[in-house]
Parts: C-alpha cells; structure tokens; sequence
C-alpha cells in the first residue's frame, strides 16, 4: 500500500478493533504486547509497522476526543481522517456496554477502596500540565459528536460515580472524628430524586453543609459535560454549599477535581437546547 494513502474502511475497522483488544486488556491490567499486535496487523492488512503505530496514536487522539480511555504508550496524535472518527464510534455503537462500570457486581468493598485511594484536587485550569493534544481541536471533536451527552446518557456510569463519591464523603468525616455526621450523609439523587440541583447531601466536619453534584467521565479531565438549568441555579442560590466534583479516567483510576461557584470562572458555559412555547 503506497505511504500516507489514505486507509480503507476495513483496514480502519481491522485496527480500531485491535486497540480496543489491547485497550481492554491494559485496562484490566492484564499483559500484552504491542510489537506482537503490530506484527500480526502487518499480516492482515499491506501497511508497514510505522503506520500501524502511527494510527494507533491517531487513535487514541480520536479516544481522547470522544471522552474515552486510550492506550499508555501511544501518546494521541492529530492529523487524522475524518473516516478515523467514524471507525471508532462504529465500534462504540456495536459494544455499548464495553466500559460498563464493575463497582455493583465488584460489592461495597471495592467501592470503599477506590473512595479511599480518591484524591479531589484543583481543576485543571490551575495546574501547568499541557495537554497531548491540541486542546481547541480536541474541543470541536466532543461539540461535533456530543460527547457530554454519551456521558449524560449513561445512568450506569453516572449512578458509579456518585456510589463512589458517596463513599468518599462518608469516609472523609468518620477519619475527621464525625462518624455522626457521616451516618447522615444522603444520596439524594436515588433516594429522594433528582431535581435537587446536586446529587449527595454532606457535610464539612464542623456540621456546615456541603451539596455536591457529582459528574463522571471515562474521559480524560478536560472532558466536556452537561450541567442542567436547575443546577447552575442552586450553585448560585447556594454558593458557599454546593461543590461540583468532577470524576475522570473512571474505567482506570478514578480522579477527581472540585469546582465551586461561579462556575462561569472555571468553564464556558454553552446554551445546547432553548424551549420553544409558541406566540
């Protein structure tokens, strides 16, 4: 196959499907070799070693677009086809439940030590940690293909997330010495439903009330996402209360940031819907 052609359908569906292989296998920390898929895909379809490696990078730059784990070692590269994109989500659509979250079928134990090794740190804006890729085309990527609507979509992942910060919470206050206050910590969002303008009910441990709305992302940390009317309303009704946390990388290891209001200060904002009530 001449160099820099540009691939076919089936070559790209041929190697999207061999890093979702090795991209389950990392993440279920299970070993792999690299050099020994390159080698087989050299054999399956007429492209040399450093093509193989080098869409390989283009596909974790489309991973990381599209809120999505990606391959260690494979740093994202941009400058990719547009039929790339198109590769991928085809095999997302086919395998819906891929990433489907393990902490139900995993029991409170593990849910107890992710919340325990789980870290709430600054947002990204406040830290000088330059991103793989561009991040303006890594943006127009998640607008075009409404990547904060897949996360919104997914009640499993959602519902995973806030278990976790829930268990956080609880395990935060007992180690401060209000084993009280964490026996009264709610998760609002299943118990009483949403609504609410934030997910979990909680304190500070001098018994000030901390409302935390928890949004998660298997995505890396500049993963757009959906925040509702209602929410950006109680974070400004409740300012010194409501905490946004923010959770990434969920499928690997779970990390977090806090965002608190206004919320203009850390994130555009972007009307996505208006409602339309005739004349």
């Amino acid at each position: 196959m001449p160099a820099g052609s540009d691939w076919s359908g089936a070559e790209i569906d041929g190697i999207v499907a061999d890093y979702f292989a090795m991209l389950a296998d990392e993440l279920a920390r299970r070993s792999f070799s690299k050099a020994e898929h390159n080698r087989v895909l050299q054999g399956q379809i007429d492209r040399g070693r450093g093509s193989i490696e080098f869409k390989h990078q283009n596909i974790s730059a489309v991973m990381l677009g599209l809120g999505q784990p990606w391959i260690n070692g494979y740093k994202p590269a941009a400058n990719f086809q547009n039929a790339l994109v198109d590769g991928v989500l085809r095999w997302l659509n086919q395998h819906p439940g891929w990433l489907a979250p393990k902490a139900g079928r995993a029991g409170q134990s593990a849910v107890a030590d992710s919340a325990a090794r789980l870290w709430i740190g600054p947002p990204p804006a406040q830290r000088n940690e330059p991103p793989p890729v561009d991040p303006a085309f890594i943006a127009a990527i998640g607008r075009k293909y409404d990547v904060a609507e897949r996360d919104a979509r997914n009640r499993a992942l959602g519902q995973a997330g806030e278990e976790l910060v829930l268990a956080h919470e609880r395990q935060q206050l007992a180690a401060a010495g209000r084993d009280d206050l964490a026996r009264k910590v709610r998760w609002t969002a299943q118990e009483d439903g949403d609504g609410y303008g934030y997910d979990i009910a909680s304190f500070l441990p001098d018994g000030r009330e901390r409302l935390v709305e928890v949004k998660t992302t298997n995505g890396w940390e500049r993963t757009p996402f959906h925040i509702s009317r209602n929410e950006v309303a109680v974070a400004e009704a409740r300012r010194d209360d409501w905490h946004l946390v923010r959770l990434y990388d969920f499928a690997r290891t779970p990390k977090a940031f806090s965002l608190r209001p206004p919320l203009e200060a850390h994130a555009e904002l972007t009307a996505t819907s208006f409602l339309a009530a005739l004349r």
